[in-house]
């Protein structure tokens, strides 16, 4: 399993054809306290940088990218009801859709734990 990441703290962790996105420990901080999730649509196909998903906080609405290009396969429905779970648990209950990765290839292009640790310092 590997973790990767965009300069706009969108994490997407990578189990074989799959990918996990959400955002990051470091951007749900920025927000603040999210209320708002919109989720993408199950079998929405994404280029790499589309806009895939939408999270409001009590300070701003903010686009989600996404880190690679694929096939939503799953959305985290959880969200819809509980949308707090982006600021307990960003990285694990709070992951935002699943996408079946048509380029894995693009995944070179992020960063892993030490660039983007050095990104956000």
């Amino acid at each position: 399993m590997t973790t990767k990441y965009t300069e706009d703290h969108e994490y997407i962790r990578v189990e074989g054809a799959t990918g996990i996105v959400g955002i990051t420990a470091y951007a749900q901080d920025q927000l603040g306290d999210i209320v708002f999730v919109e989720l993408p649509s199950v079998g929405k196909v994404l280029n790499k940088g589309d806009e895939a998903a939408v999270v409001e906080s009590v300070k701003a609405a903010s686009e989600i990218y996404s880190p690679a290009s694929g096939t939503v396969i799953e959305v985290n429905t959880a969200l819809t009801g509980e949308p707090g779970l982006v600021n307990q648990a960003p990285d694990t209950d709070g992951w935002i859709y699943k996408l079946r990765l048509t380029n894995p290839a693009e995944l070179d292009t992020l960063m892993d734990d030490a660039a983007y640790a050095k990104h956000t310092a």
